[in-house]
């Protein structure tokens, strides 16, 4: 059963990006969408990714709405360094080692922080979970430290939607 979601929920994303890239949501756009995916992911099939857990809805909804206000906050933050007058704000590479379990929420936490304005995930290293991340404004340690509270709370809840303790089982083992 979780392996059809996962392939309903891969056609209906790849699906959505192809109506959003025609720029018009028609029924033949829509149809040749799910067409499209559905080829896609017959003739070039991505490897299996073990998923494990179960998907909390609460904490994902909590998870959507910090990453809606980091957001806005560092999009103001952004237009603030580019229009402020003085020095360009100087930048720099961060190590951020994270206690995720699974590849598919590393990728996710990368993702995330990739997304939020004034910082770039660079390098994932999987085996030691660290993330490199290029970051604007790191000429002060309150900066650095926002950016590395930032990431943490990014996990927390990425842990408490995807990786609970009491849920988890290492890979191989069936519930």
């Amino acid at each position: 059963m979780r392996v059809i979601a996962l392939r309903v929920f891969a056609v209906s994303a790849l699906a959505t990006i192809w109506v959003l890239l025609w720029g018009r949501v028609t029924i033949a756009n829509i149809v040749m969408g799910v067409v499209v995916a559905s080829l896609l992911l017959v003739l070039l099939p991505l490897p299996p990714v073990p998923v494990q857990g179960r998907v909390h809805p609460v904490a994902v909804l909590k998870l959507s709405g910090l990453f809606a206000w980091y957001l806005l906050v560092s999009s103001i933050q952004l237009m603030w360094l580019a229009i402020k007058p003085g020095p360009t704000p100087q930048t720099g590479v961060l190590r951020v080692p994270v206690n995720l379990k699974s590849d598919l929420v590393l990728v996710l936490a990368s993702s995330i922080t990739t997304l939020i304005p004034g910082s770039i995930v660079l390098e994932i290293d999987q085996v030691r979970r660290i993330l490199y991340c290029h970051v604007i404004d790191v000429g002060s340690a309150r900066s650095v430290e926002r950016f590395y509270q930032q990431v943490a709370q990014v996990e927390r809840l990425l842990v408490a939607a995807f990786e609970r303790d009491d849920e988890w089982l290492p890979a191989g083992e069936n519930a």
